[in-house]
């Protein structure tokens, strides 16, 4: 059987039904958006399914969106890859604001375990079982998580950056 993306899509619809919506091709990458609630279980049966064989985790990473709805402020983007077959898939799981949380897949792919720390770490997004849910990169103490877009870019009292040496010239110069 040719894997195909429109195999790929006719078998998750089948299966899922609408907890697997808005498809579409990019680079011929299938990309999708599935409930967040059934992330498990939605990529555990990529996993599995002799069909399809997503085994290898290529990346887990998050997005922040503050100008979406308050319940899909925050993605997981998963992206997957069929070794056998050379197809890739990517996936997209949005989450709430409030409490930004999904499950894990630490238990179907070990990769996954540094990626979701790192994604929590930089979004304080909440991966569900996840063996270790810590920080990875920052500081325990730290309080806030540098990618959302609430934070700034920048510690405006540090006195050490000169703005010249980043391509930012001050009007009065």
């Amino acid at each position: 059987m040719s894997l195909d993306n429109q195999t790929i899509q006719k078998k998750l619809v089948d299966t899922f039904g609408l907890d697997i919506i808005e498809f579409h091709e990019s680079h011929d990458i299938l990309t999708f958006e599935i409930n967040s609630k059934k992330n498990h279980e939605i990529i555990k049966f990529l996993k599995e399914d002799k069909d399809l064989n997503f085994n290898f985790l290529t990346d887990v990473c998050g997005v922040h969106f503050p100008d979406y709805e308050k319940n899909r402020q925050f993605a997981v983007v998963y992206h997957l890859h069929n070794w056998y077959k050379n197809v890739r898939i990517r996936i997209k799981c949005f989450t709430s604001a409030d409490n930004p949380n999904v499950d894990s897949v630490v238990d179907l792919y070990k990769s996954a375990n540094w990626q979701e720390r790192e994604t929590y770490d930089f979004y304080g997004i909440k991966f569900n079982n996840h063996p270790q849910m810590k920080r990875i990169l920052n500081m325990d103490e730290m309080e806030s998580f540098p990618l959302r877009k609430e934070f700034p870019m920048e510690d405006q009292g540090r006195t050490d950056k000169d703005d010249r040496f980043f391509g930012r010239i001050p009007n009065n110069c």
